[in-house]
């Protein structure tokens, strides 16, 4: 013993070392977990700015001598020769590398104390100590808010080092294992029951409440003498603006792949993307977020994100680290549970996936399947998952495949810089239903005329056997979003001089008071003249026409790429091109066309070879695919740009939330202030 502790002192010597009389405080870290009552996060990782609406700007901040929060040792012994004990190198102001001090005094280079720390360390390594205070290495790049910037294409050259405070075990319940995960997860945080006072009288009169209908024949008028077998009509309809009032809450779920891919820059930007989604979330929406690498973990329950909720929140993201394999389906079947066995309903629920990787787990018990599948996994459409493709290695078939099943989207996040603009045009919708299962009818008026077909995409349409009668189930609509579904009917000759074709009507719900609204719109008719008239398309549905055919020529090519076939699928693509400039609003230059041809070429672009379309013209086509069948924005390409040619379905709430990602606007919440719309825009209705 004595041999081992004269030794201990010769080495002490010869690094210099001191040691602090102040004795160590016994502490132990806990996993960041399922509830943090009564935790108290470092001011040197967040700061809160209040609100009178309760919002909270969560922000880290970069540690200062006077403001990092540290509690540093009134014992200030130092390394006389000022080496780093974990590496041996010199410590030496000026060098490029930042130095740590410890609450024990003892002084360390920030990296290699910050990789200690990552792998599980926290005693000092000289004095065996335990810390209070951690050191957490963040790539984050600084924050400026209220201040114009670019998207961020990647990390800044300053790194954000923070400090986040150790959560003192006593005050802590632990964050369960997967092993020791309840078998039910209806701990959700119980909801405010908010309903508020509605005048039904006034409701179908109001702008905000309203839905506007729309109808538009290919022409306003056909001879007696002609018959059409597949005379068009466009049926149109926009929801209410936003409201003033308070809007529906939401219930959200994110399911984030944490796997080894992710490590370095890309799980800083998705934690940075996190806390955005977070600090916009209202104290009655409520937050879950599923971690899944090689297996899959519940953060924390269904919680309110009040200003409490909010900083444990991204407490429990900021925790996070990569490793492991890719488990999409054990990640996704973990978030839906978390939204089927909740005990509270929010009116809006819907869960946002993110991957950067192919899976590499098969929970099919066959062995030799090549697919999972993934519908076996999901409830149905009443839960939307918008799925996110992170970077050029991503399963975007599979994504999109979960996408369409669940009646959400599938976006390419080309760009890693652009996590966070693409999460925010996506919950910038989700913050805005105001429709919910939206029906549109259809019935025809008069005996000889009858419906031959409905063109409404993803969204589920119906006709009866006679093509009397139809319907579409047109799902839930954000604030200010349109659809347009594409009719066509059998229209007979005749001696009367109108013929009434169909009569719409629709038919939705109000996701805050919960009443069911039915709306008739007037009859469709056209006028029957004896003689024939010259009369031009109608550009609106000619328009539609060309979205839809475009839509098709994609999937085509999509299709024919898919068999190696990339020739077939560029002239695919080309031929839809030609089609599309000899089209009526092709050649006045119509703004959609013009965007429609420029996206086509886009694609063509992405298939001149296999490994251009492996690496982005697959993700990049299914997208598009995603967007046009649901008449809704994904993220793809240049998306975040003023002048972005796919830009078609944004709705002002998600333009509003997109602005706010790129100037850091992280205030109290305001109603968006609706844009005047563009040209480019596809409302272009009359």
């Amino acid at each position: 013993m004595a041999a081992m502790e004269s030794a201990w002192k010769r080495a002490k010597r010869a690094l210099g070392m001191s040691f602090c009389a102040q004795p160590p405080r016994r502490s132990t870290l806990d996993d960041v977990g399922d509830s943090f009552s009564d935790v108290r996060l470092s001011d040197a990782s967040l700061s809160a700015a209040s609100s009178d609406s309760g919002y909270r700007a969560l922000i880290p901040t970069t540690p200062t001598p006077t403001s990092s929060g540290l509690r540093v040792s009134k014992c200030k012994a130092r390394s006389s020769k000022r080496t780093c004990t974990i590496c041996l190198g010199p410590m030496k102001p000026g060098r490029g590398q930042a130095l740590f001090t410890a609450e024990c005094s003892h002084e360390f280079h920030f990296q290699c104390i910050s990789s200690n720390v990552k792998h599980g360390n926290y005693i000092c390594p000289i004095c065996r100590s335990n810390w209070k205070e951690i050191p957490f290495h963040n790539t984050i790049p600084s924050l400026h808010f209220n201040q114009p910037k670019a998207t961020p294409r990647g990390p800044r050259s300053g790194d954000l080092m923070t400090i986040v405070r150790r959560v003192d075990s006593l005050n802590v319940r632990h964050c369960p294992n997967p092993s020791t995960e309840p078998g039910l997860f209806n701990d959700d945080d119980a909801i405010e029951q908010h309903i508020p006072t509605t005048n039904k009288e006034h409701q179908f009169s109001s702008e905000q409440k309203s839905v506007e209908i729309k109808t538009y024949t290919e022409f306003t008028a056909l001879p007696q003498s002609a018959s059409r077998e597949d005379f068009s009509i466009l049926v149109h309809v926009r929801a209410p603006r936003a409201r003033s009032s308070p809007r529906a809450p939401v219930d959200l779920v994110t399911v984030l792949d944490i796997s080894g891919s992710m490590a370095g820059t890309k799980l800083a930007l998705l934690k940075r993307a996190m806390g955005f989604v977070i600090q916009n979330l209202g104290p009655l929406d409520r937050l879950s977020v599923i971690a899944f690498s090689s297996s899959a973990r519940r953060l924390f329950h269904l919680r309110r994100m009040s200003d409490s909720g909010r900083q444990l929140a991204l407490a429990a993201v900021n925790s996070l680290t990569a490793g492991g394999g890719t488990n999409i389906a054990e990640g996704l079947k973990k978030g839906v549970k978390v939204i089927e066995d909740r005990g509270y309903k929010n009116p809006v629920s819907s869960i946002i996936l993110l991957s950067d990787g192919q899976d590499t787990y098969n929970v099919s018990p066959n062995t030799k399947a090549v697919r999972i599948d993934y519908k076996s996994l999901l409830p149905g459409r009443y839960l939307p998952v918008h799925a996110f493709g992170f970077g050029g290695d991503h399963d975007s078939a599979a994504l999109h495949c979960i996408a369409e099943v669940s009646g959400g989207t599938f976006s390419f996040i080309e760009d890693e810089g652009a996590i966070q603009d693409a999460f925010a045009q996506c919950i910038g919708g989700l913050l805005s239903v105001v429709v919910q299962r939206m029906r549109v009818s259809l019935e025809c008026v008069q005996p000889c005329v009858s419906l031959s077909s409905v063109k409404s995409g993803n969204y589920a349409s119906m006709l009866s056997g006679d093509g009397r009668s139809g319907s579409i189930e047109a799902g839930d609509l954000y604030a200010d979003e349109e659809r347009d579904f594409l009719i066509s009917a059998k229209v007979p000759r005749t001696s009367h001089e109108e013929t009434v074709l169909v009569q719409v009507g629709v038919s939705y719900k109000d996701p805050v008071s919960k009443d069911t609204f039915t709306l008739q719109h007037n009859m469709v008719s056209i006028q029957r003249p004896r003689n024939a008239v010259l009369e031009t398309v109608s550009i609106e549905v000619d328009r539609e026409r060309n979205r839809v055919r475009a839509a098709e020529a994609m999937a085509l090519a999509r299709a024919a790429a898919e068999k190696c076939n990339l020739t077939e699928a560029v002239a695919t693509l080309e031929e839809e091109r030609q089609r599309l400039a000899k089209s009526v609003s092709g050649q006045i230059g119509d703004r959609l066309c013009l965007n429609l041809d420029a996206e086509l070429k886009e694609m063509q672009e992405r298939m001149a070879t296999r490994r251009r379309y492996e690496v982005s013209g697959r993700a990049y086509v299914l997208s598009g695919l995603s967007s046009h069948s649901w008449q809704r924005a994904t993220a793809r390409g240049d998306f975040t740009h003023g002048d972005s040619l796919v830009q078609s379905y944004q709705t002002p709430s998600m333009v509003d939330m997109l602005h706010r990602s790129q100037t850091m606007t992280l205030g109290p919440m305001h109603p968006p202030v609706r844009p005047a719309r563009s040209a480019g825009k596809r409302s272009q209705h009359k």
